[in-house]
């Protein structure tokens, strides 16, 4: 069962505007506190990010509006559950993908991963940043200007990918997500997510390579680090 909201404000709450506030504290706030307005700051700190990995992860607008309202809905039902000391973002994400796993097996029709085609909010940086990852170019989010063309061919490229391997690529190229982080999102070790993110690279190098183009592959040396 989740927190009282209008539990009075114990006298260790400490008392500070809001948007300065990190994750945890907000969460804690919450939850220890019933402070209803730290949640909302919450939810709006992730809602655009969180709404756009889950319609990627969903391939669908109202499936992901629905997954993200779940989403926030265990965020309040499991607050009480969530350690002091632990990190907010992978926690969410943890809950966020599993509220899409369970909504993608709800709904056969959809692809997991839409990645195929643009969507109007996606920058061309996102969009070119993994074709930069696989080809071997400079692979700082400054240095993305791929052509759209080839990010569109990554994209369909990534949606090929096994799951398992999809989604390693979409926490940590698309999402920004540390090693660890994801590691904890998917509930496995650090070195499969760095074999899986080794697995998959190489794949799409290949797959772009039909020729003597792409074909060299490795781990991209800027990488969210552990």
């Amino acid at each position: 069962m989740g927190p009282v909201l209008d539990t009075p404000c114990p006298q260790h709450c400490p008392v500070a505007p809001l948007p300065e506030r990190t994750d945890e504290e907000l969460l804690l706030l919450y939850r220890d506190c019933g402070d209803r307005a730290a949640f909302e700051t919450l939810v709006r700190r992730y809602e655009r990010e969180l709404y756009h990995y889950l319609r990627r992860y969903l391939g669908d607008e109202q499936l992901a509006e629905d997954a993200f309202q779940l989403t926030f809905l265990q965020v309040y039902l499991k607050s009480d559950q969530f350690e002091r000391g632990r990190k907010f973002r992978p926690w969410l994400y943890a809950i966020a993908t599993n509220q899409a796993t369970d909504m993608q097996r709800r709904n056969r029709r959809h692809r997991m991963v839409s990645l195929d085609r643009p969507t109007e909010d996606q920058t061309q940086a996102e969009h070119t940043c993994l074709a930069q990852m696989v080809e071997g170019a400079e692979r700082t989010p400054a240095a993305c200007t791929e052509s759209s063309e080839q990010a569109e061919q990554v994209r369909a490229l990534v949606d090929r990918l096994p799951e398992p391997l999809r989604r390693v690529v979409l926490l940590v190229y698309f999402q920004g997500l540390k090693y660890r982080e994801a590691a904890e999102v998917l509930d496995i070790p650090v070195g499969t997510v760095k074999s899986r993110l080794h697995t998959a690279m190489a794949k799409l190098s290949q797959w772009l390579a039909p020729s003597e183009a792409y074909c060299s592959m490795g781990m991209p040396s800027d990488a969210p680090a552990e």
